[in-house]
């Protein structure tokens, strides 16, 4: 490994090697990472699976919406489940005095 004299390097070399020692670091540890993925594949394989049977990544769940608890007076396919933030058309009702157990759906 080379030898250097710190002290002797500008402030420009000094950052230029901090950069440098950063980027090896992060390949070095990217290359590492890929090694142990495909020592785990070939184990997985060699059992008879696949490594995203194992791990279990192919099973994606998607969130379903809640249920619509309020609706707009004028316009009923506008709708709101009372969760997240609150539809322009909710808050100008409320602002124009309508109590929300009005817009909500019976």
């Amino acid at each position: 490994m080379a030898d250097y004299d710190l002290e002797a390097l500008s402030l420009s070399e000094l950052k230029k090697m901090q950069k440098d020692v950063a980027k090896a670091i992060s390949t070095f540890e990217h290359r590492q990472k890929a090694e142990a993925r495909a020592k785990v594949e070939a184990v997985a394989r060699e059992m008879g699976y696949s490594l995203a049977e194992l791990v279990g990544t192919e099973m994606k769940t998607t969130r379903v919406p809640g249920p619509a608890k309020y609706r707009h007076p004028e316009n009923p396919a506008l709708t709101w489940s009372g969760r997240g933030r609150k539809p322009q058309w909710f808050v100008d009702a409320l602002a124009a005095g309508t109590p929300a157990g009005d817009l909500e759906i019976r």
